[in-house]
């Protein structure tokens, strides 16, 4: 399975659109930092062989993407990390108003 890399706000919006049909995983990665280097070598191998194939794999390179690495971290409200992994499912309740679920793991 191959993940997307997400380099552009527009992108992101989308990325959070989607995130009401389809739950969202974001490695927010570090291409200066042997730590996020081991972390990212690991989802490969993961990917490779038995992803769960029910969300979508992204990846956010945080020195080349820093304005999308910072509005991930405001519309969150999630402390920048790097290597980080974030779920994202937002779902609406009858009321229309956002129900956001976050899990998080480094």
């Amino acid at each position: 399975m191959q993940w997307k890399e997400i380099a552009t706000l527009d992108e992101w919006k989308d990325v959070l659109e989607q995130s009401a049909e389809r739950g969202q995983v974001i490695f927010k990665h570090s291409t200066t930092c042997p730590v996020s280097a081991n972390a990212l070598n690991e989802i490969k191998q993961y990917l490779a062989v038995d992803p769960n194939r029910d969300v979508e794999y992204l990846l956010v390179k945080v020195i080349e993407s820093r304005p999308v690495s910072n509005q991930i971290a405001e519309d969150l409200a999630v402390k920048h990390e790097s290597p980080q992994i974030i779920y994202v499912e937002i779902k609406r309740n009858t009321g229309r108003h956002p129900i956001g679920r976050l899990r998080m793991s480094i």
